[in-house]
């Protein structure tokens, strides 16, 4: 076989995580249910007692579900086989979905920013007993939900993103609960539109960094954190090894990063190393220091990326 055509390919599937977090499949989905019936109580509460805050806080479990949601989508997804037209399955509709969120929530979170400045303008009645009520359902709930995700962001990345996103949100509860003690204390409406731009800029920017990720996984960018420099130093350092090119890395969805490259190879050294060890020297290389789930390697001898070149043209 000719070394322009040897081709190699790397799998690390990380069983352990993907074992650990399939585990919490169940308390990720109680997770996910006692959130969007809080977030629906929160947005009665809401209307009930006149308070920006409540409803900025339901946006903001809008936020946590999304979370939860991904999680257990990456779960559904990474189970669901490929096919001969989708040879990646459907791991792309988890990142389509974040999309079409990030574009729901940011239009939530700029509409509670601005219904919290007119608020201000024009304060309004809120009713503070009836939001401690509301928001210690919120902050009993989060609390519940950070119990059953406490064992397992220890295990998995994606349990942990999921009980990170909860425990953002327990902290908009307690805005809630400070906004409405100062309300029945000192009579202080502002205490309302104040708490809702808090949660209002904890909405917004959280919203913007997974828009961020997002576009970065559609266009196709590298991995932030897989540096192509010293990918591409790793392989040139590797005994034969005259040149790299045609090097890519990208992201199917969250949690699989893929990658490949032409490795240039001299003659002598491969003749002298074998096709298969020189494949699994790269692999290993990667594997050692790049958390990468698939590598693809074509070997090619001097001269054959301009012949490439030629072809395509």
């Amino acid at each position: 076989m000719g070394a322009g055509h040897d081709h190699g390919h790397a799998h690390s599937h990380a069983p352990t995580t993907g074992t650990a977090t399939a585990a919490y499949r169940g308390r990720l989905r109680i997770a996910l249910g006692i959130t969007l019936t809080v977030m629906l109580v929160e947005i009665v509460g809401g209307v009930v007692a006149d308070s920006l805050a409540l409803i900025a806080d339901a946006a903001h479990m809008a936020t946590d579900a999304l979370g939860l949601g991904m999680a257990l989508l990456a779960i559904h997804f990474a189970s669901r086989p490929p096919s001969t037209n989708r040879t990646f399955g459907y791991a792309r509709a988890e990142i389509l979905a974040a999309l079409a969120n990030c574009l729901l929530l940011l239009g939530v979170g700029g509409y509670v920013l601005y219904e919290a400045i007119e608020r201000f303008v024009t304060p309004a009645d809120t009713h503070g007993g009836q939001m401690i009520v509301f928001g210690l359902i919120g902050l009993v709930a989060n609390m519940v939900s950070l119990t059953l995700l406490m064992r397992g962001q220890k295990e998995s990345l994606n349990v942990r993103g999921a009980f990170l996103e909860v425990a953002a949100d327990a902290l908009g509860s307690v805005a809630v609960l400070v906004s409405a003690a100062v309300i029945l204390t000192t009579g202080w409406q502002a205490a309302d539109p104040i708490a809702s731009l808090v949660i209002g800029l904890m909405i917004v920017p959280r919203t913007l960094k997974l828009l961020r990720e997002t576009l970065n996984v559609l266009l196709e960018a590298a991995p932030k954190d897989v540096d192509m420099t010293e990918v591409r130093a790793h392989i040139l350092a590797l005994d034969g090894v005259e040149d790299v090119h045609d090097l890519h890395a990208w992201t199917i969805t969250s949690g699989m990063p893929v990658l490949s490259a032409h490795v240039v190879v001299g003659p002598d050294a491969l003749n002298a190393i074998g096709h298969e060890k020189m494949l699994h020297e790269l692999q290993g290389c990667l594997g050692d220091h790049f958390d990468v789930e698939h590598c693809t390697f074509q070997l090619e001898p001097g001269g054959h990326a301009e012949h490439e070149a030629r072809l395509c043209h």
